[in-house]
């Protein structure tokens, strides 16, 4: 599987801000990303009214494109993220971000905004904190979020080792 790194917090503490800085970074680097959002708040995200047209009608799988953008509808009743990985791995991507999935143990950065998330560090295969607000003693490599000049770089050198 390719490099796969995950950004997990809760609702509005940085991640999807993080990955656009992430993604930003690494194409500066000459590194082909990919990214993964995990849809976390309910209901479906938004798609294109043909794509669902062509589902109605019995496709198992539905794109659409335009102005260079793909856009994939493919409905199952869930979608694990190594099903998704899967289907990534067949494009010429270097790395991929995922934002969310907090369960999953792939490498990632745990994001901190208040005292109330801090259970987040009981998860696996942390690589970093992100924190908001400073914290005692932590097992784990610690940046405060202002600390940009320091976590990107030490995030793009753990998915592009």
């Amino acid at each position: 599987m390719k490099n796969v790194f995950q950004i997990v917090g809760y609702q509005n503490s940085g991640k999807t801000t993080l990955m656009e800085k992430l993604i930003r970074a690494a194409s500066d680097l000459g590194v082909k990303a990919a990214a993964i959002k995990h849809h976390g708040h309910g209901g479906v995200p938004d798609y294109s009214k043909d794509s669902d047209r062509h589902h109605q009608a019995g496709a198992l799988i539905a794109g659409v494109e335009g102005d260079g953008v793909l856009q994939l509808n493919i409905p199952r009743e869930s979608w694990k993220l190594k099903d998704i990985l899967a289907l990534y791995s067949l494009f010429p991507v270097d790395c991929i971000f995922v934002e969310g999935y907090k369960k999953e143990s792939y490498p990632k950065a745990v994001l901190i905004r208040t005292e109330e998330d801090l259970p987040l560090l009981e998860l696996e295969n942390i690589q970093c904190v992100i924190s908001w607000v400073p914290l005692l003693i932590t097992p784990h490599r610690t940046f405060y979020i202002e600390e940009e000049k320091q976590y990107i770089p030490f995030i793009l050198k753990k998915i592009t080792q």
